[in-house]
């Protein structure tokens, strides 16, 4: 089986719900800029900053939620406040 494509930025629609792989809340999406997500700063998790997640971060859309690759708590060490 071939890899799987990364995930296109055309799935990725605001106020979507962003999760770790241990189903954890990261972040809700204010927007998507090319290659990056841009999370909104009114999220209870964000502490009023926006933060930026990489595209190829996300390992599949799951309905309204994009799931990541890694825990709730490892993408947010791994963010980039914006």
């Amino acid at each position: 089986s071939k890899d799987k494509a990364m995930i296109n930025a055309s799935e990725v629609r605001e106020h979507m719900s962003v999760v770790g792989s241990d189903g954890e809340h990261v972040g809700t999406v204010d927007h998507c800029e090319s290659d990056r997500i841009k999370l909104a700063k009114n999220d209870p998790t964000a502490g009023g900053q926006h933060h930026y997640l990489m595209l190829g971060d996300i390992d599949r859309v799951d309905g309204n939620q994009l799931c990541l690759k890694y825990s709730a708590k490892e993408a947010m060490q791994r963010w980039q406040a914006a």
